[in-house]
């Protein structure tokens, strides 16, 4: 594991597709899906867990019906890291699936 190389840009990045950056209050970024039903966002949330399982890189999140809100740092380097990233890449390219749904 290692902590984000230039995090100013990297949080710049994940900005652009809708992650919030948690900063000052933690090194980690989170975002909001929303999805048209309960059966969308379980489906998403299914995916995702796989992926996770795989790579031993488990997301923070939560779940009410057709919303999942997710929180990204890795606790080993106490921060943000590339395994963060690529695992923000995952999840927003699982979400393309659905419907597009507006940033909150």
């Amino acid at each position: 594991y290692a902590k984000v190389q230039d995090r100013d840009t990297t949080v710049a990045a994940l900005r652009l597709r809708g992650w919030k950056d948690q900063a000052p209050k933690r090194d980690a970024v989170a975002k909001r899906f929303e999805f048209a039903s309960f059966n969308e966002a379980f489906g998403w949330m299914s995916r995702v867990a796989l992926q996770a399982e795989s790579v031993d890189h488990h997301p923070e999140w939560t779940n009410l019906y057709s919303i999942v809100e997710v929180t990204l740092t890795t606790h080993a380097v106490d921060g943000l890291s590339d395994r963060d990233v690529q695992m923000a890449d995952f999840m927003d390219h699982a979400a393309a699936r659905f419907a597009p749904k507006p940033f909150k």
